[in-house]
This record gives structure tokens, sequence and C-alpha cells, in this order.
């Protein structure tokens, strides 16, 4: 099957050694397009695991695994990479009720003990 990400790679090549914890995301877009691929299959787990231990009382891993579920998440696009911790995306979707979405955010990232975690993410119009 053809990564979630939209990498054009196969799922096995591209964000499955990271969900299975065999790789870590070897930059911020790589985790990033990893986290889309997780709501896209979805894999609340990983979702929590690469999110910044400081910032996971902020987050429930059975609401990720629910909003990745209640979603056809349906393409990603890569609009910025300002610096090396940020990633500006959109994350295109159907919604619950069928309704196209568009999920845009800047997302800070942090390196710690050589692993890439989502810190925060600012909402764009």
């Amino acid at each position: 099957m053809n990564c979630p990400c939209c990498s054009e790679k196969l799922y096995e090549e591209c964000c499955k050694p990271y969900h299975t914890g065999e790789k870590n995301a070897p930059t911020a877009e790589a985790l990033m397009r990893s986290r889309f691929s997780a709501f896209a299959i979805p894999n609340g787990e990983y979702l929590m695991e690469t999110t910044s231990p400081v910032k996971r009382q902020f987050h429930n891993k059975k609401d990720l695994q629910e909003w990745g579920e209640i979603n056809e998440w349906t393409k990603l696009e890569i609009v910025d990479k300002p610096s090396m911790n940020k990633v500006e995306f959109k994350a295109y979707y159907t919604d619950e009720e069928g309704e196209k979405q568009v999920h845009h955010e800047l997302s800070t990232f942090k390196m710690i003990q050589n692993r890439w975690y989502y810190v925060t993410g600012e909402f764009l119009d």
C-alpha cells in the first residue's frame, strides 16, 4: 500500500518503521509525515509516543485514536519548512458528516535525546 503521508513510497518503506519503533524519524518533516500517517491508519499510541513528554498531559491517546478513526485522511501537503524544527502543512480529510476539511498548521518539533517530538501547533487560516 502507498504511504498515507503522500511521499509516493510504500508504507513499509516510509512511515511503518517509525510506527513499529524499528526506527526514529530522522527529521521534523519525517516525524510530521509519520504523524499524519498515524492519523490515517489510525495509531493513537504512536501519536502519544511522539508528543513531547512535557506536552502529553494536554493530549490523550483515546481522543487521538478517535480523531483518526472518525475522519478519512486523504492528503498531506507540506507548505513550508521555515526552520529545522518547524513544518507548515495542510492535512486534507473528510469529516464524519462527509464534509471536506483542511487542517492548516505550523507545527513545532523538538529533538530530545536523538529523537524528534511534536511540541505544539499554531492553526493557520
